[in-house]
């Protein structure tokens, strides 16, 4: 009895380690058996010395390798399969796999063509790109965001509640964008439009998540998704612009003017469509080419880090402070963006397992350098305000530094606990998974309370 009950929970580990091995899309059937094969091998000949069951299963697995290893072993041995990838979705030797992707192929098709068609329809009401400026530069993001996280939710398989939720949440955007009296020269249509795309795209994150909001690891997988959504949507972009260079000169060879259908029609409703197309792409490659913010991060982290050190110093040695206006805050704002960025990235790719190593100390250095100008910044933002008093520009951005601060400091404490073998990299995941609440609320926050505060100017 005792050895029946010892094979059956042997054939329930080859089960779950066979499940896992197939979730690797750039491993096909065929990969996982002959896997597997190796695997029994092992366990018999390890059995076969005097161990138990299960014990002799752990080896096998460990002697065999990580399937990271064991995958990019295959992928040099196969390397045709991943140009197949790259085109083809799916395991063409699965059927259920073909059928699932040819299904999200076609959601994705339906979904990009609503985004293209979205932003022509105002247009049906008289509302054209050249005479509705403020119209679309607070609206562009409600034309296909909505379209975006329709086709995750429909993957997702979400529930109803959830679903309302997102229609809820992309109702308040369009009321925010549209129900306020906002004029053309105010600072609340750049505030407006630059502050809801980001709202939203956190809405999205909840269809991409869908019923596994408290999980950390999920929302990690989001913040992946993001960096990779945007690679794509920059490689489909420069895609497109030779496209519409080729487009326009080889009508103009032939004595016709292009200018308006790219205007008009193929700007905007391929722009609207790519947004889609480069979310279908990051879940259709998985495993493929899933890597490259991360790999983008490695190389400029450094880069970054240096910068920064080098722009204190200067600071240091002329004693002259930050010239605070306009353009300087924008500047330092999305520097602290992509110092952000930069972390979140080398977070979502590094093995939490992994040892301290010297990448780890570089990330110290960006972020302690990034939250020293942060502080500077907003001490010279504050003296201003003072001064002069405030403005929905100069609000936001204070607010915005002071969400960035935080984030920061924080950071850079269990950053410094890690590196000092104090504290686990798990907890530095944690915090900045959850943070992503505080720059919901804070985005939301700017586009639904600043303007009427401020009496729409």
């Amino acid at each position: 009895m005792t050895v029946t009950n010892g094979k059956e929970e042997l054939e329930a580990q080859f089960t779950q380690w066979r499940e896992y091995v197939r979730r690797r899309p750039e491993l096909q059937s065929s990969d996982a058996d002959e896997l597997e094969d190796h695997l029994r091998d092992s366990v018999d000949e390890l059995v076969a010395l005097g161990l138990k069951p299960d014990e002799a299963f752990l080896i096998a697995v460990k002697r065999m390798g990580g399937l990271d290893e064991l995958s990019r072993e295959f992928a040099r041995e196969h390397s045709e399969r991943l140009w197949k990838q790259l085109v083809f979705t799916g395991d063409p030797a699965d059927s259920v796999k073909k059928i699932r992707s040819r299904q999200d192929l076609i959601a994705m098709l339906i979904c990009a063509a609503g985004a293209a068609v979205s932003i022509k329809v105002p247009g049906l009401f008289g509302l054209r790109f050249e005479d509705s400026d403020t119209f679309y530069a607070t609206n562009f993001s409600l034309f296909t965001l909505p379209w975006l996280a329709a086709f995750l939710a429909w993957r997702r398989q979400a529930g109803a509640r959830l679903c309302a939720v997102l229609v809820a949440l992309f109702a308040l955007g369009a009321a925010g964008a549209n129900i306020y009296p906002l004029d053309e020269d105010s600072q609340s249509v750049n505030l407006v439009g630059t502050h809801l795309p980001i709202a939203l795209w956190l809405v999205v994150g909840l269809a991409y998540v869908s019923d596994e909001l408290r999980s950390s690891r999920r929302r990690m997988d989001f913040i992946r998704f993001s960096g990779e959504w945007f690679v794509y949507l920059v490689l489909i972009a420069l895609g497109g612009g030779v496209l519409t260079v080729f487009l326009t000169g080889t009508f103009k060879a032939i004595g016709l003017d292009s200018g308006e259908f790219i205007s008009e029609w193929l700007l905007p409703c391929g722009a609207m469509a790519a947004i889609v197309v480069a979310g279908w792409l990051v879940e259709a490659k998985q495993g493929v080419i899933e890597n490259i913010a991360p790999v983008l991060t490695r190389l400029f982290t450094p880069l970054f880090a240096v910068v920064l050190l080098a722009f204190l110093v200067a600071i240091g040695v002329n004693g002259r402070g930050i010239d605070i206006n306009r353009e300087t805050l924008m500047m330092f704002d999305l520097l602290l963006a992509v110092v952000l960025g930069l972390l979140l990235y080398s977070i979502s790719a590094r093995d939490p397992l992994a040892p301290r190593g010297t990448f780890d100390v570089l990330q110290l250095v960006l972020v302690v350098s990034a939250l020293v100008i942060d502080a500077l910044v907003l001490l010279m933002m504050a003296g201003r305000i003072a001064e002069y008093g405030g403005t929905p520009n100069k609000m936001a951005a204070l607010g915005e530094n002071i969400v960035l601060l935080v984030n920061l400091a924080w950071s850079a404490w269990l950053l410094l606990r890690f590196v000092r073998r104090r504290g686990g990299f798990p907890a530095i995941e944690r915090w900045q998974t959850s943070y992503l609440a505080v720059y919901a609320v804070w985005m939301w926050a700017v586009v639904l309370i600043l303007p009427p505060v401020f009496g729409y100017q």
